[in-house]
């Protein structure tokens, strides 16, 4: 393994951004406390849960968990992980899905692969088809070498070769790096990135707690299923901002060349964003 040695903790929101946009991910050191961690692990504790078509020690949640759990539901709306969210994408941000996966001992580790599919796919339906979106996941358990850490292919997502065509999978790549995670830390990937994780060989569970975001512009290719209104309604008061419509899309067919009112500055795509 090729373990990632850099400092996060001693970034600036401008050095987290640049990581993010080149590299592909960005780790957000101890994004919740240990009180939070332990509430989650009890909340989703009976959560049903589906095996892997590989493997019955790989399992991922059978409904929604942000409907289960009040704390998963809380953490669509997290403070530290949506300023680092608006900082990259802007103030409209769309919530797109909560997972979660719990992988036991023996679990052989998921291909690399991306999560974002321009016409959809049979594993993320249309929501993988929205032209930009991440997933930001927290972590419930520490990434020992053995207990399935995170592993990526960095600047993968900015590829334009056939080699990064987003419905090949991999199962392994000699320019992949992995991701000690501390339980508690937040980690952010573009979905265009190969990313996975390696086997668990440890004597214990890992279990992560997974979200996408994408900005209000980017709509999928096709129409999802809408949230339900009650659900919404009752969610909590700071993850309903995130909560709009999963088809949400700020586009048009018909373009001017010359359309009134153009603006003559953008912050989000000045190339000293970074500085």
């Amino acid at each position: 393994m090729n373990i990632v040695q850099t400092d996060f903790a001693a970034m600036s929101m401008a050095e987290r951004v640049r990581h993010f946009e080149v590299e592909g991910y960005v780790l957000l050191p101890a994004l919740i406390d240990k009180h939070q961690v332990a509430r989650l692990s009890a909340e989703l504790a009976d959560l049903p849960m589906n095996a892997a078509d590989y493997s019955a020690a790989q399992t991922s949640a059978a409904t929604p968990p942000q409907w289960h759990s009040r704390a998963v539901a809380e953490l669509i709306g997290h403070p530290p992980m949506i300023a680092f969210l608006r900082e990259l994408m802007g103030d409209d941000i769309v919530f797109t899905r909560a997972h979660f996966a719990r992988s036991h001992p023996g679990h052989p580790g998921i291909s690399l692969h991306t999560d974002g599919q321009p016409y959809g796919s049979s594993i993320f339906d249309w929501e993988g088809s929205s032209p930009v979106m991440v997933r930001a996941l927290y972590y419930l358990h520490d990434l020992t070498p053995e207990r399935s850490p995170f592993r990526i292919v960095p600047r993968s997502h900015i590829s334009f070769h056939a080699d990064a065509n987003p419905y090949l999978r991999y199962e392994s790549h000699p320019g992949e790096v992995t991701i000690c995670a501390k339980a508690g830390d937040g980690l952010v990937f573009a979905v265009r990135a190969f990313h996975g994780t390696h086997p668990n060989v440890s004597d214990g569970p890992r279990e992560m707690v997974q979200y996408g975001y994408r900005p209000g512009w980017a709509g999928p290719v096709q129409p999802i299923p809408e949230w339900d209104p009650e659900l919404v309604a009752s969610a909590p008061q700071s993850a309903r901002p995130f909560l709009q419509s999963r088809n949400k899309a700020d586009w048009k067919w018909e373009l001017e060349n010359k359309p009134k009112d153009m603006k003559t500055y953008a912050r989000g795509i000045d190339p000293q964003r970074w500085a």
